[in-house]
């Protein structure tokens, strides 16, 4: 504890009396005053026993923080000297009232706590602790008590360290929240630019397939137009699947809930099949394809689909961002344990202040003149977290405005070991008539579909709602039902459920709906669904469901 005795002019210690000639036993309140002296005694104590006060002070912290084994990294402990040498040659220096050595250590204090993750609190707090043990030990080595205007210096020194870490620690908090504004700012530009792009994405499909039906019912229906009105509105319809599945995509992988399929695979045949799928996008611009893959099998541990999709979308990127009579490369080589893929091009190029954002999402660049526009902005972030959830990397080049760009795609190589052959019986399996229960709300959807049925030679039954539809059922015994999920009177789930207690396995129950999450499926299946489709349904997905089904009953 500190021993003060004091009179005016007078200073006591023990028994002995003796003038106090300066007046340190004086209060003022006047920083000026206070900086103006010289507190040479104390100011040598506290440098010369840096390191038995920062022992202390570390004791004394972590019995009344809860914290403090974690704020006290061995950094901030190698940064203390230095600001206790500072603060104690403030006082021994003393005479200019603006002198204040410490302060630029404390700056640097407050910094170095911001940037290891302390909290405000937890700053003062330590100060307030360092304070208390820095008096205590004074007292203690000087044998003698501290007088009133040593007690005001050191708490003077203190309180402006503490001004100054508080200052840097506040500067160092205000730019983040400064940037983090910024960075909402650009994330709320981005999506705004994004749904203007979105629905010039979805009307571009919509354009031809309108047009397309106008030229039928303007009485187009020869066998060419006819034709060639298929294959318009096939194109488009794909072109709207492609959209949407991408955005189902990036919304799995942000709440983690995409799932992968893994197996090893040949690298090689995905970027082969790859390529065929880009071929009539490639040949529409009249570019030149140029594959180059090694004779030896790449086998690599992934999911077939997937890893198809991430090398259709370099490629249709490459496409697009090269004008008509490009140029494109597609090269694959292995080094070590790694499969290197390039996709090169000689299109308009990457701007270079744009390599590091373009895998961001909904960050597009400019395709310039006479390269294709569109795009969501949302392909090459898609590829970029495709390729790292299996386990590999990709980087993009610049080679120059107008020069191309070039995207090397890694993955980790894996021994073919026992890779499995999956016999998949890909001929086109022919599939009995049906009876089949169609249960949907949507008139276009409901007829459309039950057109395209009868095409492939199914008796087709149809209901509007949920309840017509389990009257229907229970009339018919159908082979097959199809429930869309979001009827108006009662749901999909409800209907399966009362089916399948009805009937039982003698009706297949096949969900036909818009929800394409995995809970989604898992929920029809516990509703009693015996299968999932995700609308828009593709046509040879439905009849090879319905080709691996039982005989029909009623053949």
């Amino acid at each position: 504890m500190i021993r003060l005795n004091r009179s005016p002019d007078r200073l006591t210690i023990g028994a002995a009396t003796l003038p106090d000639p300066r007046g340190l036993h004086h209060v003022t309140t006047d920083a000026k005053v206070l900086r103006a002296d010289r507190f040479a005694e104390i100011g040598a104590v506290i440098q010369r026993d840096a390191g038995v006060i920062i022992e202390r002070w570390c004791q004394r912290s972590i019995q009344e923080q809860s914290q403090a084994r974690r704020v006290h990294y061995q950094v901030l402990l190698d940064h203390l000297p230095a600001f206790l040498d500072a603060l104690g040659r403030g006082l021994i220096e003393s005479g200019d009232p603006f002198n204040r050595p410490h302060y630029q250590t404390a700056l640097e204090h407050g910094e170095q706590r911001w940037e290891t993750g302390w909290s405000l609190n937890e700053v003062c707090r330590d100060y307030q602790i360092l304070r208390l043990v820095l008096l205590d030990y004074l007292d203690e080595a000087l044998e003698r008590s501290l007088r009133l205007r040593e007690i005001q210096a050191v708490g003077l020194a203190l309180d402006e360290a503490i001004e100054a870490s508080v200052a840097r620690y506040t500067q160092f908090c205000e730019g983040q929240f400064h940037q983090q504004a910024e960075s909402l700012r650009e994330a709320d530009r981005r999506k705004n630019q994004f749904l203007a792009t979105l629905a010039h994405e979805l009307r571009n499909p919509l354009a031809p397939m309108q047009n397309s039906l106008d030229a039928l019912r303007l009485g187009r229906s020869d066998p060419s137009s006819v034709e060639q009105v298929r294959d318009i509105m096939d194109r488009q319809v794909r072109q709207m699947t492609r959209l949407v599945d991408d955005l189902l995509d990036m919304s799995r992988i942000a709440l983690g809930k995409l799932e992968l399929r893994k197996e090893r695979i040949d690298l090689k045949a995905v970027l082969q099949q790859a390529v065929q799928m880009n071929a009539p996008l490639a040949a529409a611009r009249r570019h030149a394809v140029t594959v180059e893959l090694p004779t030896g099998a790449m086998w690599v541990e992934g999911d077939q689909a997937r890893l198809i999709q991430v090398f259709v979308n370099l490629l249709n990127n490459a496409v697009k961002f090269t004008p008509e009579n490009g140029q494109l490369t597609l090269s694959a080589t292995s080094e070590g344990d790694q499969a290197i893929v390039r996709v090169c091009d000689d299109g308009v190029g990457i701007p270079n202040e744009m390599l590091t954002k373009i895998f961001d999402l909904f960050t597009q660049v400019d395709a310039g003149s006479g390269s294709a526009p569109g795009g969501l902005g949302i392909g090459l972030s898609l590829v970029r977290q495709l390729v790292e959830l299996h386990g590999g990397a990709i980087v993009a080049a610049n080679s120059g405005s107008g020069q191309g760009s070039e995207f090397t795609v890694t993955f980790p190589l894996v021994n073919r070991g026992a890779v499995e052959s999956n016999s998949d019986s890909s001929g086109r399996q022919a599939t009995a008539g049906r009876r089949i229960l169609l249960i949907e709300d949507n008139a276009d959807g409901r007829r459309s579909m039950e057109m395209l049925l009868k095409l492939l030679g199914h008796e087709i039954v149809t209901a509007e709602n949920g309840a017509r539809g389990i009257e229907a059922a229970l009339a018919v015994a159908p082979d097959v039902a199809l429930i869309d999920i979001g009827l108006p009177d009662m749901d999909g789930y409800q209907v399966a459920t009362r089916l399948k207690s009805e009937l039982g396995s003698r009706t297949v129950l096949v969900a036909l709906t818009g929800f394409s999450q995995p809970e989604d499926r898992e929920r029809a299946i516990t509703a009693g669904f015996d299968s999932h489709l995700t609308k828009p349904v593709d046509l040879q997905t439905l009849q090879e469901l319905l080709a691996s089904l039982a005989p029909p009953r009623h053949a």
